[in-house]
Order: structure tokens, then sequence, then C-alpha cells
């Protein structure tokens, strides 16, 4: 207790202004490292590790400032060398993406460049399966990490691009069943399983099971739920465990380019809510 106190006393010796810019900075680097690694399994072992490193210093500094545990001390310096090699192995994707980030032209172009080009990639895509009628679901990851889901799918880790968003979706391939999962720019993950909402209607028609994972999935996050119709072409959006069909290209552009810039979007905002559809478009199952 001792030892504990006079640590604090030699604390309030220093300036505090000192001391908020050193806490500042410090709890700066851990927020963006929690941040870049959110929804990954690195961040589980990255908080493992800081727990780890916070309550051995703490411990190990109380106990050889009170005893002559000298050797204990040898020891626990190996081993912050041990961790230190082991977190290069272990973080390597994460340290290698970070590094890929730093290095791109736009990351210091600033966002607003990478936001408009990955909505028209996106959009470019959703037009194409309304078009061809080619059933897609595709989930923009927001504040709430889906992590969860994503490992459920195949790993992709690319940059938003019609071409690839296309060749997922593309009919019979391996993966068009299931949802993609986009964030920021890149495509995290294909082949996803979604929570299916429970069956119903919305707006007079029968919700299919594109529909429902979409609703689902929009119901326990704030995601954002792309789905194209392989019946009937017609885009929907799921908000919030709300789906709003028949978007246009321009509202669908202007959707997009709020939800990904906003903490919290409204779907009213943008357009209303559509009329009940006549039964002759009924027939949706997504």
């Amino acid at each position: 207790m001792e030892t504990l106190l006079d640590y604090f006393r030699r604390v309030a010796a220093i300036e505090w202004w000192i001391v908020a810019i050193e806490l500042f900075l410090i709890g700066l680097v851990v927020y963006w490292a929690v941040d870049f690694l959110e929804g990954t399994r690195g961040e589980r072992l990255f908080r493992g590790v800081i727990f780890i490193l916070i309550a051995g210093f703490l411990i190990l500094k109380l106990v050889v400032r009170r005893f002559p545990f000298e050797r204990l001390q040898y020891l626990y310096n190996g081993f912050l060398i041990a961790v230190l090699i082991i977190a290069v192995a272990a973080f390597q994707p994460e340290i290698r993406r970070a590094l890929i980030r730093i290095g791109q032209p736009r990351f210091w172009a600033g966002s607003s460049q990478k936001l408009a080009r990955t909505v028209e990639e996106i959009i470019a895509a959703v037009m194409e399966f309304s078009a061809a009628r080619i059933g897609a679901i595709i989930v923009i990851e927001r504040r709430t990490a889906l992590g969860e889901f994503t490992e459920t799918g195949v790993p992709i880790d690319a940059i938003v691009t019609t071409e690839l968003l296309k060749t997922i979706f593309y009919p019979d391939t391996i993966l068009h069943d299931m949802a993609v999962i986009i964030r920021g720019d890149r495509i995290v993950a294909a082949g996803v399983q979604l929570p299916l909402a429970e069956a119903g209607t919305v707006y007079g028609f029968e919700l299919g099971s594109r529909h429902r994972a979409a609703i689902g999935i929009a119901a326990g996050s704030d995601a954002t739920c792309l789905v194209v119709s392989e019946e009937t072409g017609i885009i929907s959006i799921a908000q919030g465990g709300q789906l709003t069909r028949r978007v246009t290209e321009s509202q669908l552009r202007t959707y997009l380019t709020a939800t990904m810039r906003e903490p919290a979007p409204v779907l009213e905002r943008f357009w209303k809510r559509p009329k009940r559809i006549s039964s002759q478009e009924q027939k949706e199952t997504a």
C-alpha cells in the first residue's frame, strides 16, 4: 500500500498538463488500434495482450519495490521481448493491412474520394443486378462490428469493385446465394450466412429468404443491407429492422453517401415509403 501511495505522490509532483498529454496520446494510440482491429480475430488477441501487460507491469512493480525480487524482474523483461515477437507474428495480417493503407495514395487524399468511389462501385453493381434480375444481398457494416457473421463466410479483404461484386453474385457460383459484407471501402467476406427474420409480409408481398436475411441483420445491428430481387429485379434497403422497396439509382446514391458518413441515417429523410403493391407483384421470393 505504501508503494502505491508513493507512486501517486511522484505522479502528483509532475506538471498536470504533461500527464494529461501523455495519457491522451496513449489513449489515442490504444483507441486507434482497437478501432482498426474491431470485428476481427485480432481484436480479442489485442485486448488479451494489453490486459496481461498492464496487469503484469502493475503487480510486478509493486512487488519488486516492496521485496527484492530481481530475478522476477529479469524474467518479466524477457517475457516482454517474447510477447513482442509473438505479437508481430500473430498480428501479421493486420500490420500488413495497416501499412498498405498508409502507403496507398487515397489514404492521403482523404476519405471523401474513397467514399465516392466505393459508393459508385456498389451502385454500378446493384443496377446491373437489377437489370439482369440477379439476386444479391450486400451488407454495409457501420458502428456495430459484424465479426461473428464474417467468420461464417469466406474471407475476401479486397477493395470494393463492380467487377468483384459481379463475380461473387454471378448465378450458380458457390457464393452467390449468401451475403457480402463491406467494411469501409473493402469487401471483408462473402458467402456470409445472416440471421433470418420471421416469415411474414411487407407492404403486401411475402418475404423471401434474402429479404428476411436483410431485415434480420438490420434489426440486430446498425448495418445497412441492400437487396436485389432475383424474381423482379426490385432494389430494396433494410435499415433498423425496416425494409424500403423500389429504390431508384438516385435515391440509392443519396442514401449510401449519407449512411456511410452519418452515425444514424433515417430512411424517411430521403424518400417516402412505397405504397402497398398489387397482387401481381407479390410473387417475389428473393
